[in-house]
């Protein structure tokens, strides 16, 4: 999708250089409206938060952001009470620059932890990001949040809701440590939507849950992640709430576009050669369903058998079975891309040339079915293999 085609009316985005990477390539990102928005966000877990998470995570109460400023190749984490008031410098700096309410500057970084923010350079890297500001910018502010990203992930739908057309778009970053609640990934969303408070902050959890709170590349969780959505009101549609008629449209077009960017960072699991959509069907409860579902997904031993183009249906029945979940031998079967490999409690026979294709596959869809009732859960995940463990070897505290 063209760049031009991704501009939210009320946005502009921009990314420059500021030299905290020593490569020389973007890391500094601003993502602006032109007035003020509602926001709502979602937030690492983790009990090691970095300095801009916690800032954020308290703004953001007020229900109101007009600008998003992300940092890449230091992620300000573990640094104590002196990362915390260097984002408050960051976010403070901006909104001179803007002329904006302080509290309305939303902080987010990336890199690195445990050094100290290097504020002179971001300092002196804001007023040429304030100018570079375009309707057309977030190419640039998304290369600029890139770490080990391999590839861009941008976003982009267009829907009539409430009689006039919405937009949204979506970018983000993350290829390792991904791992729910969340990954190592920064998400950004802007829409134009007129939107009640409660009925965005409803749709955006929904959206994560299902995307971004549904994705393993290799089960390790971050100090920084962060997912924020920013809703101008600009498009001047009959406003949405919980209850009303565009709900379900603008939850649905929204999830899309947050599904479409996770699927991206597992694309791009660090290492990564195949991306794999992973269904358990017929759980008794949803939790049971997702328990099994990210046992599969975050196995190494189901990981690396992809990665060899193994049809390995053992590693994941063990990796379901070992849940605790009393399954039903006799009514579980398994399939990959629509072949059986496991029915009955038996291997299925015959189908060996067919998985030797499937496997060969950039994407497969796994389906595990649990024969106990009606609930499901799906994430998806990567293989693992070499690249990873260089990857990881050489990135240093």
């Amino acid at each position: 999708m063209k760049e031009h085609a991704m501009a939210v009316p009320g946005f502009l985005a921009s990314g420059v250089s500021a030299g905290i990477k020593e490569t020389g390539a973007k890391d500094l990102s601003l993502i602006y409206s032109e007035t003020p928005a509602r926001a709502a966000g979602v937030f690492t877990t983790n009990a090691f938060p970095a300095a801009p998470v916690v800032l954020s995570r308290q703004r953001i109460r007020c229900g109101y952001a007009q600008a998003i400023l992300t940092n890449s190749g230091n992620a300000n984490a573990a640094t104590g009470e002196d990362g915390y008031r260097d984002a408050l410098a960051m976010g403070g700096a901006l909104a001179r620059r803007l002329k904006i309410d302080k509290d309305f500057v939303l902080v987010s970084s990336t890199g690195v932890i445990g050094h100290r923010l290097p504020l002179d350079k971001i300092r002196k890297g804001i007023p040429k990001l304030v100018a570079g500001l375009h309707p057309e910018g977030i190419k640039n502010a998304e290369e600029a949040i890139m770490t080990t990203d391999r590839f861009p992930k941008l976003s982009f739908r267009k829907r009539m809701i409430g009689g006039r057309e919405i937009s949204v778009c979506g970018m983000a970053k993350g290829a390792g440590m991904i791992q729910p609640h969340m990954a190592t990934m920064l998400a950004y969303v802007m829409t134009d939507a007129d939107i009640d408070a409660k009925a965005l902050d409803r749709a955006f959890r929904y959206g994560v849950e299902r995307s971004f709170n549904a994705i393993s590349v290799d089960g390790c969780m971050s100090t920084n992640d962060t997912a924020l959505v920013l809703a101008n009101g600009v498009a001047g549609n009959r406003r949405i709430e919980e209850r009303g008629r565009g709900f379900i449209a603008f939850r649905t077009m929204l999830a899309e576009v947050m599904t479409e960017l996770a699927r991206d960072m597992v694309r791009d699991g660090e290492g990564a050669t195949k991306l794999l959509e992973i269904t358990v069907e017929g759980a008794r409860t949803a939790g049971e369903a997702r328990k099994m579902a990210y046992a599969i997904a975050n196995s190494n031993l189901v990981k690396t058998a992809f990665y060899g183009g193994d049809p390995n249906w053992g590693r994941i029945i063990a990796a379901a079975g070992a849940m605790g979940v009393p399954l039903p031998l006799e009514r579980v079967e398994l399939l990959f891309d629509g072949v059986s490999l496991f029915s009955r409690g038996l291997k299925t026979a015959g189908n060996e040339e067919l998985l030797k294709e499937v496997m060969s596959r950039a994407e497969i869809k796994v389906i595990f079915r649990a024969g106990m009732g009606n609930k499901s859960f799906r994430v998806f995940a990567s293989d693992l293999g070499f690249e990873y463990i260089k990857i990881n070897a050489h990135y240093h505290t």
